[in-house]
């Protein structure tokens, strides 16, 4: 299945893809974490799918697939090439480097992403998202597995001066619309191994990043069973799993965003997320 939300006019509507339409099952869950939670039992949930209406996709507004989360984590320097070319980390971490988002740095897959008026050093990061189906605390990377509802393209964007200003990320993570993920979770019986998907960044239609997630330093079931060693996650949290080398900063000289520039992270099986820039107003 392919979870989604959007707008209809001034209402919150989410449920699952079917073709270019939305069946609308806002009216029988009572948040999109909800029908996360409700996803990892899909015999459950087909016949609630088969009895619900559907909207055109093309009337809605997008939004991320869960607008607001209840917890958003994004792994540090989790790809070697990424590190190799990091100008504050030497070797691999020995535990994944967490930080947080907030709801309001992400957008939708469709929308405009914001260079803040106080920065030009705008730079992409392309990763795979992770999102929690079932509650769990202390949990094995066995347990961890079996706790994913399904994954999203990520794009973790980030002011770099900013980020740079104490050894925090968290203030060049979380500009307002800075970042995006979507345009669907799709649930982990439809994916496969996450542990074999390409990931590529592009701009403007040039390739940036590639990767397979293969080569994540910290792989997906220790990340989640780590970061639940330390606090409950709970259906509708979201993991962003790193970037791999190729961000602008890098690169000699730097690309950093413009406004009028093309965002895609295109994941194999998951999805593509697309995102144009655009200057915030100050």
């Amino acid at each position: 299945m392919r979870l989604l939300a959007g707008m209809s006019g001034s209402h919150l509507v989410f449920g699952v893809r079917s073709g270019d339409k939305l069946v609308d099952l806002s009216d029988r869950f009572d948040t999109p974490s909800a029908l996360v939670a409700a996803s990892m039992e899909p015999a459950d949930l087909e016949p609630i799918v088969a009895a619900s209406p559907k909207l055109d996709l093309s009337a809605l507004h997008p939004l991320p697939p869960i607008p607001a989360p209840g917890k958003i984590l994004c792994v540090g320097t989790n790809y070697a090439d990424h590190v190799a070319e990091s100008d504050s980390v030497v070797d691999a971490p020995a535990y994944p480097m967490l930080f947080v988002r907030f709801p309001d740095s992400l957008v939708g897959s469709g929308l405009s992403i914001e260079r803040p008026a106080a920065s030009t050093s705008f730079d992409f990061e392309g990763e795979l998202a992770v999102v929690i189906g079932r509650s769990i605390r202390n949990a094995e990377p066995s347990e961890a597995m079996a706790a994913i509802a399904g994954y999203a393209p990520f794009m973790d964007g980030t002011i770099r001066d900013f980020q740079r200003h104490t050894s925090q990320f968290t203030p060049g993570k979380n500009f307002d619309r800075s970042g995006a993920w979507g345009p669907e979770i799709v649930t982990a019986d439809e994916v496969g191994d996450p542990a074999r998907l390409t990931l590529t960044t592009t701009v403007n239609g040039e390739l940036m990043q590639t990767a397979s997630t293969q080569q994540l330093i910290h792989p997906i079931d220790r990340i989640v069973a780590y970061v639940s060693s330390f606090t409950t996650l709970h259906p509708g949290d979201v993991i962003a799993t790193g970037t791999p080398g190729g961000v602008g900063y890098a690169r000699t000289p730097p690309r950093w965003l413009e406004p009028g520039d093309r965002v895609e992270v295109a994941i194999d099986g998951v999805g593509t997320l697309t995102n144009e820039v655009v200057d915030a107003e100050a």
